[in-house]
């Protein structure tokens, strides 16, 4: 209850309140809250003592207000190791998630500069581009764009559909295991593409990792980069692997 004449501002025992339901697990992770009227209708005050209580509990990272769509219980569902072996799936296995990847599509393109250089082939030579979608407990996480020598991996794309995994269709290309030698992570705003397909606003930025995997032979087979929804993964640089 609100206690008016407490000597505790009214804005923050509704801040302190609502925090102590999001400890309670009254809200669930990347769950919509009430509106700012229905905070007000309950409360009993205007929307701006509303207001301010949110815009505290977004400063300390409690909870986000995006623009037209509401106030969101802001957690990390997933703590996303990068290192030497960075797996998709067995990170989300070990927290119990249920990982998933989707592709949604595969085509040939020719090598630009960058790409070439990772991949340690020549400018225009070509690679296989597949774009997934990865989702943690039905949730979408990362968005991704994998660059493989096509020469050497035709057929992957169909390796993948067949077994949802990176790692185990490129068992079938004799790669029994693989390692990330180069890791680059960065904050970037997202396109409209981008944006949509993690499901999030434009104006929230996401992480950006580039990575470099190579075969027992320490030839690159991959050249990567995975986008994270911000709000829902928090990166972590294993340096037992690095």
């Amino acid at each position: 209850m609100i206690q008016r004449g407490s000597g505790v501002a009214v804005w923050r025992q509704i801040e302190q309140t609502i925090e102590a339901e999001i400890s309670r697990n009254v809200y669930k992770p990347s769950e919509r809250l009430p509106t700012e009227a229905e905070f007000a209708a309950r409360f009993e005050v205007n929307r701006h003592t509303i207001r301010r209580a949110i815009a505290a509990l977004e400063s300390r990272g409690l909870v986000r207000v995006e623009q037209g769509r509401g106030i969101f219980l802001l957690d990390y569902a997933v703590n996303y190791n990068v290192g030497k072996r960075t797996r998709f799936s067995e990170t989300l296995r070990q927290q119990k998630l249920d990982g998933s990847r989707t592709m949604l599509r595969a085509l040939e393109v020719p090598a630009t500069p960058k790409i070439a250089q990772a991949l340690a082939l020549q400018e225009g030579e070509r690679v296989l581009q597949i774009d997934t979608v990865g989702r943690a407990d039905g949730r979408v996480i990362n968005f991704a764009t994998h660059y493989f020598p096509a020469v050497r991996f035709a057929g992957l794309a169909e390796a993948f559909e067949e077994t949802g995994s990176i790692t185990e269709a490129l068992k079938r290309y004799g790669v029994a295991d693989y390692e990330r030698v180069e890791s680059r992570i960065t904050a970037r705003m997202p396109d409209d593409n981008v944006a949509r397909l993690l499901q999030q606003t434009r104006n929230q930025p996401v992480l950006q990792v580039e990575g470099i995997n190579v075969d027992q032979d320490g030839t690159p087979i991959e050249y990567g980069i995975g986008r994270f929804a911000g709000d829902a993964v928090q990166l972590i640089a294993n340096n037992r692997d690095l």
